[in-house]
């Protein structure tokens, strides 16, 4: 197998290679449980990283690890391998990194609030109009001030200061209603619940870590630990949104190459679609039909190809499906559906043949040279060269210690940011609250005694007043008083002469 010849899947009526050319066409893998999907999709992630592609795959059943290691001997393997008819198949590992939004079974990934944006973060909080507008008002109140948005409480604190401060806004920015504040922060705490704490913050992931190459010249197979996130499938459709829209915003467009840059491996994409909001599904609809011009592959994992938008799956050029089981009516449309995707073969009845493959076996048809799908074929699945099924403790322990990101991303950042920013403005202005306080009490007190001053002084003045006035009044009286009983003695001396003079 080489770059030219492309990744051997399989062998049907003759040997079924991916071009790599076609690679960033996209592709889907389909099939019930049990029936060789994720083989499938080792066989392709190990091609694209001996190609020197770097791969990304989302591990839902925490069976994926195996790559790392090569595989064993087995009777079965041998007996693929020969009906194949394969000569150099030799057992080997991928440079492996391992990856988890919670830092708990690989390296954090994170990414800044500002890094989401006010409108994806809108869309997949499921946002009125009025409410995006809000939104949108809170970011550019950070950018305007300066402040970074970095994590959840950042984003939070920005929201309580705009509902406080509501009136101040308005002129500036807008109309803030505190009922458009409180669905977003219900809407965030959703997000919070099932661990979007974790997954905001800093250091941030550098995508171009994503696309390096390991030993050999291989690709770096990175993989998700995602068997604890299959049960927040909020969390895991916000993360492959951002992860393909900053891919979408950041690498330069380079057409068709010989091959891809990076291809990504979406398990369970059931996930990403059900129960979304339209505009989220509608976000990713438009970022894959126009990432392959970024010279990125998208590759989606699934049971039916009725999990799968009918605008996304049109996108879909290479196509792997295995064995279908119709026991209801959805199962029968499901069947009828993945016929329909295939360029049909004459010597194929294409519905029965899905119904009736065993595991390990596919219906593939892929893009030929000039980019159409070639006829369906009936495909024995060649085995993977690494090993099948997950890697140890101790073996998973390993991997981390030597990757090339040990200690880059396992300890979490927090910088000053519009939280602390916030937190200092309002002890800013507690503490100006608080001394304009204690003045306009010492204002008061001083007010009260000079009052009381004042009262006391022309109490004292009132009292000095009478008192001047009784002592006035007395005298006077006393004056009188005396002049009369003078007066009176002297009339009555006189009066006391004459009489006795007679």
């Amino acid at each position: 197998m080489s770059e030219q010849t492309g990744i051997l899947i399989g062998k049907g009526e003759t040997l079924v290679h991916l071009s790599p050319r076609f690679a960033n066409r996209h592709g889907l893998i389909a099939g019930a449980t049990g029936t060789g999907k994720t083989i499938s999709l080792q066989v392709l992630a190990e091609g694209f990283s001996r190609m020197g592609v770097p791969v990304f795959m989302a591990d839902i059943k925490g069976d994926l690890t195996g790559i790392s290691k090569p595989g064993a001997a087995h009777p079965k393997v041998d007996e693929r391998v020969e009906k194949i008819g394969i000569t150099d198949f030799r057992f080997e590992g991928c440079p492996t990194v391992i990856w988890d939004l919670a830092g708990e079974r690989g390296h954090p990934i994170r990414a800044t609030v500002s890094d989401m944006g006010p409108l994806l973060l809108a869309r997949l909080l499921d946002l009125n109009d009025t409410q995006e507008g809000v939104l949108n008002i809170a970011f550019k109140f950070a950018d305007d001030q300066g402040m970074l948005l970095l994590d959840m409480k950042d984003l939070r604190a920005i929201l309580q200061y705009m509902s406080t401060n509501s009136k101040e806004f308005q002129g500036a920015y807008g109309n803030v209603s505190s009922a458009s504040i409180g669905a977003i922060q219900r809407q965030l705490l959703v997000l919070e619940q099932q661990g979007a704490e974790n997954f905001f913050g800093e250091p941030a992931l550098d995508l171009w870590d994503f696309m390096r190459t390991g030993a050999g010249g291989y690709g770096n197979v990175n993989i998700l630990a995602a068997d604890k996130l299959i049960n927040t499938p909020r969390l895991y459709a916000t993360f492959l949104l951002w992860l393909l829209s900053e891919l979408f915003e950041n690498l330069p467009e380079v057409g068709d190459m010989d091959k891809p840059r990076l291809v990504f491996f979406f398990d369970e994409a059931h996930l990403l679609f059900n129960g979304a909001p339209k505009a989220l599904v509608e976000k990713v609809e438009q970022v894959v039909k126009l990432i392959r011009s970024k010279g990125v592959g998208i590759y989606f994992i699934t049971q039916t190809p009725l999990d799968v938008p009918e605008s996304v799956l049109g996108q879909l050029g290479n196509r792997i499906q295995h064995a279908l089981r119709a026991f209801t009516p959805r199962d029968q449309k499901a069947v009828r559906t993945a016929a329909e995707t295939f360029r049909q073969n004459p010597k194929l009845d294409v519905a029965e043949t899905i119904m009736e493959m065993g595991v390990g076996e596919a219906l593939v048809s892929v893009l030929e040279d000039k980019g159409t799908p070639s006829i369906v074929q009936r495909t024995l699945i060649r085995p993977p060269q690494s090993r099948i099924g997950p890697v140890t403790d101790s073996e998973r322990a390993e991997l981390l210690r030597t990757s090339p990101f040990s200690g880059r991303y396992d300890n979490s950042l927090d910088r000053e940011s519009a939280y602390e920013l916030l937190q200092k403005r309002t002890e800013q202005a507690t503490a100006e609250a608080a001394t304009e306080e204690a003045a306009a009490a010492e204002r008061k007190t001083v007010r009260r005694y000079e009052t009381s001053s004042k009262r006391e002084a022309d109490e004292g003045s009132f009292m000095g007043d009478i008192a001047e006035g009784l002592l006035k009044n007395a005298v006077k009286a006393a004056t009188s008083s005396a002049g009369r009983r003078i007066g009176t003695q002297i009339v009555r001396g006189l009066l006391g002469s004459l009489f006795k003079g007679r």
